[in-house]
């Protein structure tokens, strides 16, 4: 199973029909239709997603999977995959698994954003910022709410300007 750093919480795939002993032979599952529409010459990850009924995410993630198209992010695509130069210092080394991996993703991420800022690489500051946002919103998003609060945590701490008692209260 993979880390909850990768996993796409999004619906499993579903097939074309109803799966089972009658299930028609020649029935395609939501993969091969993607695989099928990207041989076909269509590239854009919404239209095929549009077309097969799926999520952008799943389009991606099987493109990905195909090594067919590796230019395409979002919330819900492996962080394994080199996005940009600093990935690789957080592909495999995230999590919410629990509020102590949570704490210790989100320690990596400090380090990494204090030694970003000690050299001044603002991209490399605002990559470990995304990561931090992609874990609190995985972690939220499928009823983690305690390991989310430790990334959301690090998040007010890192926003300049932002006073989290503020926040807290419903202030801007």
């Amino acid at each position: 199973m993979p880390d909850d750093a990768t996993r796409d919480p999004s619906p499993p795939e579903e097939t074309g029909s109803a799966a089972g002993p009658d299930r028609d032979e020649t029935a395609t599952t939501k993969k091969e239709q993607i695989l099928s529409l990207f041989a076909a010459g269509i590239r854009e990850v919404e239209d095929i997603a549009m077309l097969t009924g799926v999520r952008p995410s799943y389009v991606a993630s099987v493109l990905q999977e195909a090594d067919l198209r590796t230019d395409y992010f979002d919330l819900y695509t492996s962080t394994s995959r080199p996005m940009n130069v600093y990935s690789k210092f957080f592909a495999g080394r995230l999590g919410f698994k629990d509020v102590e991996t949570a704490r210790r993703s989100v320690a990596l991420i400090d380090r990494l954003y204090e030694r970003f800022e000690q050299v001044a690489d603002r991209a490399g500051q605002h990559h470990a910022l995304v990561m931090a946002l992609t874990m609190y919103n995985r972690a939220r998003w499928t009823g983690k709410t305690a390991e989310a609060d430790v990334y959301r945590r690090w998040l007010l701490e890192h926003l300049g300007g932002v006073d989290a008692r503020r926040l807290d209260e419903g202030g801007d």
